[in-house]
Order: C-alpha cells, then structure tokens, then sequence
C-alpha cells in the first residue's frame, strides 16, 4: 500500500527513462551523400585512362621528390621557428611602453602582411637586381670591411627562408601579442609582487599561460607554412613542387607529378595536424584538471 503524496512533496522523476533518443535522420542522410560522393570522386580518378597511375606510383618515392620533401620539411620547420622567435620579439615591441619601439613593431607588422608573400618570395629571389654586392662598413664614408656577391649569400634557399619566416613572424607577431593580453592584469601584478622583474614574470609566468593559448593558431600557421613552401617554386626554392615540377618537365606528366606532390603535402599536414592535436591535450591538462576542482567542489558546496 503506497501513502499518498502531501502537498508539496518533491517527486522523482527518471527522466532518462522517459526521453526516447532521436534519430537524427538528417545527419545519417547528409553523411552518406557525403561518403558517396567522395567514394564517386575517388572512383573517377582511380579509373581516369588519362591519368598514368603507373607514373603517380614509380615516382612517389624517387630519390629528387624525397629530396625535394626534405627540403620543404626543412623550409617549414626552420622558418616557422625562425618566425616565432622574430614574432616573440615584434610583439613585444609593440606591448612596449617606449612609443618609438610600439611604431617599430607595428610597421613591420603592417609591411609584412600588407604585402603577398608570393611577391616577397621574387624580391628576395632577385635581391640581386637591387643590390649586386652585400658591404658591411659604415656608410657615407669609404671604410669597408667586408664585401659578399648576394647570388653567392642569397641562394635559393636562403631567399626562401628569408621569405618565409619574416613573413610568418608578422603573424606569429600577432598572434602571440593576442595571447599575452588573454592573460589577466592580475596575474602580472602577482608576479611584480612576488618580487620578479618584468623578463622574470614574462619568462615563468606569463609565457607558460600564453602557449596554451596561441598553441592552436601557432599549429595552424605552421600547417599553412607546409604549402605555402610551394611558393618557393618559382625562385627554384629546391622544394617539394619545384622537383616534381623539374621531373614533370622531362617526361610531360604534369599531372601525375602534382598528384605525387600533392599527396606528400597531405602525409605532412596530417602528421602536423596529429602533433597539434597532441601539444593541445597536453597543454590543456591542467586547465581542464583546474577546471574539474572547481566543478567538484562546486557541486559540493550546493549540496
């Protein structure tokens, strides 16, 4: 025999017994058309007579596209750590409380992105049309003490990666200015009380809580590095584009050459892309341990 309830009385509910799961009909119709779609694109170029797969294969792993892989590796590597350092140090001159070095920092900002970093990568290229020797004296007077032909400082590579990360650093610049200013007021004043200088409270406390913060625009930058390195190409940059490019001009396969290089940039940005993913869950741990605590001991405090 059950008592009947008092007015007033809280019931118990088991919602979850009582909310059927949806279907979700439509996700299960737009991934399919998805998948038969991508299954219909792989099918016609898998069956394309007019593209030599036998030539997409025997290349694929030739000694010139390997090479031209460790170069763009290289390229992307250096250039995007070449471009964080720089970046590191335009940032803080623009935060800087000195007007002049704030002006410095951002008309290197507004240079570097304003202009295409295809055009960058042809100035660079042909500095030498600009300047046939490199001097190193004091100007205005005769005194010289060391004197280099560019084409011989400035080879396609070096040009390149000249390229390459000053231009980056103007976004990496960005970039890390932004992830500094999501840092609180109070965390700096906390790090001047403690008795750290202001290189001290930047080194140990501040930068620790800005790379979780620009970790996943740095990854994104250095995945667009991978290909923007193909820009190289048209300087002969040695890269990954400018090899298949030299071998397609040999046997006319242009296609099947771009399908070669094509499918090494999406084994480089997947394996960029797993690395970030990785440095993301590892920078994140103590925020979301952190953000656990609180959630815990929130709900005990309700309860």
């Amino acid at each position: 025999m059950t008592r009947p309830r008092t007015v007033g009385e809280a019931t118990h509910v088991d919602v979850p017994d009582l909310i059927a799961p949806r279907l979700h009909l439509g996700r299960w119709v737009s991934g399919l058309l998805v998948a038969a779609l991508a299954v219909g694109v792989g099918v016609s170029v898998f069956t394309n007579p007019n593209i030599d797969h036998a030539t997409v294969k025997d290349f694929f792993f030739s000694p010139a596209i390997l090479t031209g892989l460790g170069t763009t590796i290289l390229l992307a590597v250096v250039a995007q750590a070449l471009g964080i350092v720089i970046g590191l140090l335009v940032a803080l001159l623009r935060m800087s409380r000195n007007p002049v070095a704030a002006v410095v920092g951002w008309v290197y900002v507004w240079l570097f992105r304003g202009i295409p970093l295809l055009v960058q990568v042809l100035i660079w290229g042909n500095f030498a049309l600009f300047y046939r020797r490199i001097d190193i004296g004091i100007p205005g007077t005769d005194v010289l003490w060391a004197s280099w032909d560019t084409n011989a400082v400035l080879t396609p590579f070096v040009a390149s990666l000249l390229a390459l990360s000053l231009n980056e650093a103007a976004y990496m610049a960005e970039i890390i200015r932004g992830g500094m200013l999501s840092v609180a007021t109070g965390q700096h004043e906390a790090a001047r009380a403690l008795g750290l200088s202001r290189s001290q409270a930047l080194v140990k406390v501040i930068l620790p809580q800005v790379l979780r913060v620009i970790i996943p625009p740095t990854g994104n930058q250095f995945i667009n590095m991978l290909k923007m390195t193909s820009l190289v190409s048209v300087i002969a940059g040695g890269d990954l584009l400018t090899q298949a490019q030299n071998i397609a001009a040999g046997n006319l396969q242009t296609m099947e050459l771009l399908f070669v290089a094509s499918g090494w940039y999406l084994v480089c940005t997947t394996i960029a892309s797993i690395a970030q993913s990785i440095l993301e869950r590892r920078f994140d741990r103590g925020h979301r341990r952190a953000g656990w605590w609180a959630r815990m001991l929130g709900s005990r405090r309700t309860a």
